[in-house]
């Protein structure tokens, strides 16, 4: 009964309330509406550009939950009732992503373009047009059951188990051609799906690389302090985007590559 009452009041407010002026036209607009005015081109493609599959290789602190932030609001605003899911290795990560979308959409209702929502916590979000977004711990068990998604962010890629990811890709077999999977994250070694889909992924998926000393946001005095301190394969990794070997690998990936020759023909051919 008081969930009914509490649906009602919402319902009430609702229709109490002034006429909002129209959303942005774009997801730019909305995004300097909420705050973010200037961006850096490689955001701007990740907001404007026409791709269905998106992997973002990107150095440390550079503003790529932000951004896959502001597209979830920016999707979830234009379709009513659609669902957005954004899936993280675990739950800490899940609940700061949705942070940076409750604090968007909330910068968006002080500038009097949207209105309260009609239910949020530290891991859903509904707008009063019943679009959904959901964050989610990783484990491909805690996420099957939901179907159709507009959009599916992977935040820390390289991180999450790669069963994760084969259970979110058939979700998007009936939501339409316009359904997008986002998979973003720094390296994390020559292992694991997202280290698979940016070396062989095919030309379908949109790739966006950005080293740290490309980003404004990071000063080069403290990157060169980070080169003097961390080791090379860790500053490489963390921000240069590169895919290193991994801790327990006896033999280096190049090496491997290079012992392996189409000269020699296999003990196993036949004649």
């Amino acid at each position: 009964m008081r969930a009914l009452m509490a649906q009602v009041q919402r319902l009430e407010a609702r229709w109490a309330a002034p006429t909002l002026p129209p959303l942005p036209a774009d997801a730019l607009g909305l995004a300097a509406a909420a705050g973010f005015a200037e961006l850096d081109d490689w955001q701007r493609r990740v907001l404007t550009g026409d791709w269905t599959r998106l992997l973002v290789n990107a150095c440390r602190q550079s503003g790529k939950s932000s951004i896959l932030a502001l597209l979830a609001l920016d999707v979830a605003l234009r379709t009513p009732r659609g669902l957005v899911l954004v899936l993280s290795p675990g739950e800490r990560q899940s609940s700061e992503f949705l942070v940076k979308v409750r604090d968007s959409y909330h910068a968006l209702g002080a500038g009097g373009l949207v209105n309260a929502p009609d239910a949020e916590g530290a891991l859903h979000l509904t707008l009063p047009n019943q679009a959904r977004v959901l964050a989610l711990p990783g484990g491909e068990r805690g996420i099957r059951g939901f179907s159709a998604p507009r959009l599916v962010v992977l935040d820390e890629g390289a991180r999450i188990e790669d069963r994760l990811f084969h259970a979110v890709s058939p979700m998007l077999a009936v939501a339409g051609p316009s359904a997008r999977l986002a998979l973003l994250s720094t390296p994390y070694g020559r292992r694991g799906v997202f280290h698979q889909l940016w070396t062989a992924g095919g030309p379908e998926w949109e790739r966006i690389e950005l080293w740290a000393r490309d980003c404004p946001r990071i000063p080069p005095a403290f990157l060169e302090a980070e080169r003097r301190t961390l080791p090379r394969r860790i500053y490489r990794q963390e921000y240069e985007c590169s895919f290193e070997d991994v801790d327990d690998t006896v033999f280096r990936f190049y090496d491997v590559a290079a012992a392996v020759t189409s000269a020699c023909t296999p003990l196993w051919a036949t004649a």
